[in-house]
């Protein structure tokens, strides 16, 4: 967990607190001010569509935005499955054509103060999770928006989906290189639900890469105890407790997992996830890190086991100074795990040691 996700995860029961003396105040509102104020729409299950399994027929234009017009086709799977009640979701893809095996997930999370979705892109190839396209559902449809980079120039990113309410959904995405003046459609995926009992992914096999396996020993379902430092780098001592579940999920064979957790605070429960993806390339992990009070994905931890001792690294903000971030995994090959995240505010040469954590099968 990142300094965000740190001082965000127990900051539930003060927003409780803020839910509380805002409804006090919005029963003293008057009749016509209460007339003239209507309260967004709330989306959180508008994505509860996708929870099940698919088959899946895929377009995608080879080199977008050059005028191309030469398609590949590509078919394939994916299974979706519910987090956080709805407010959340895991999609895992895979599709293959003639010349190509496209696997990857895409992460959706609810931002219940804004009322707008966050879709993560992932691929296999690397694991990196890409900016991410972020809307809300309107009439039926939903329409979301990014902006990247598309052969060294700035681009924005529009996913369009439609049909959802049906067994066989639709989806487009499409680039604009003029500030979104024009859209050319460079991916179209039409779905079909099928029953589990009838669903059969057959996809071609991945070669084993060392390091891919290095979180198996955290699949299933775990309780685990831990302890937080109150105010990290300021000197205190004072430290709160909890306890909590967490369910592990397996994705691509190993290669990504993504554990969902519930903390009971002591002033109420705090739902959090957390996705790991390995990079083939680089042989090393990336930790992404959100809780359900905004679903935004924390800056990810980066690195590897060795010897038995996972590490892994970030630069984050903590009160509006940058610090780094170190999380330590060990005792994977026992029935205790143990994890510690540490900061560090003067460059690496010492660390404070701020959340410990006990998990337990």
């Amino acid at each position: 967990m990142t300094a965000r996700g740190l001082t965000a995860f127990f900051a539930m029961a003060a927003g409780a607190l803020l839910l509380c003396q805002s409804a006090a105040a919005a029963a003293q509102t008057t009749p016509a001010a209460a007339t003239a104020t209507q309260e967004p729409r709330d989306g959180q299950h508008d994505f509860d569509f996708e929870a099940g399994h698919w088959r899946i027929h895929l377009k995608r234009l080879l080199h977008p935005l050059t005028g191309s017009t030469t398609w590949v086709a590509f078919d394939g799977t994916s299974v979706t499955r519910m987090l956080w009640n709805g407010r959340a979701q895991i999609e895992e893809f895979e599709t293959a054509s003639t010349a190509d095996h496209i696997e990857g997930l895409t992460l959706r999370t609810y931002n219940p103060e804004s009322h707008q979705w966050r879709l993560y892109w992932a691929s296999s190839k690397d694991g990196l999770l890409v900016v991410p396209q972020i809307g809300q559902f309107k009439n039926g449809q939903g329409e979301f928006y990014a902006q990247d980079i598309l052969n060294g120039k700035s681009i924005f990113i529009r996913f369009i989906w439609s049909k959802t309410d049906s067994n066989t959904p639709h989806f487009e995405q499409s680039f604009s290189e003029d500030g979104g003046k024009t859209w050319e459609v460079n991916w179209i995926t039409d779905q079909t639900r099928v029953p589990e009992a009838d669903f059969r992914p057959q996809m071609p096999a991945v070669a084993e890469q060392a390091g891919q396996h290095d979180f198996d020993f955290f699949s299933g379902n775990w309780q685990y105890h831990l302890k937080r430092l109150v105010h990290p780098l300021t000197g205190s001592t004072t430290w709160v407790e909890a306890s909590g579940t967490a369910v592990v999920h397996e994705i691509w064979g190993g290669r990504a997992n993504l554990s969902e957790t519930l903390a009971n605070t002591g002033s109420g429960r705090v739902m959090g996830l957390t996705l790991r993806t390995f990079n083939p390339k680089t042989h090393q992990w990336y930790l992404y890190w959100a809780n359900s009070k905004d679903g935004v994905i924390a800056v990810p931890q980066i690195g590897e086991f060795k010897n038995g001792i996972g590490e892994f690294y970030a630069q984050d903000t903590l009160d509006d100074r940058a610090i780094l971030v170190r999380f330590v995994w060990s005792g994977t090959t026992s029935k205790v795990v143990h994890f510690e995240q540490s900061f560090s505010a003067d460059g690496g040469k010492s660390w404070e040691v701020n959340w410990i954590s006990e998990s337990s099968h």
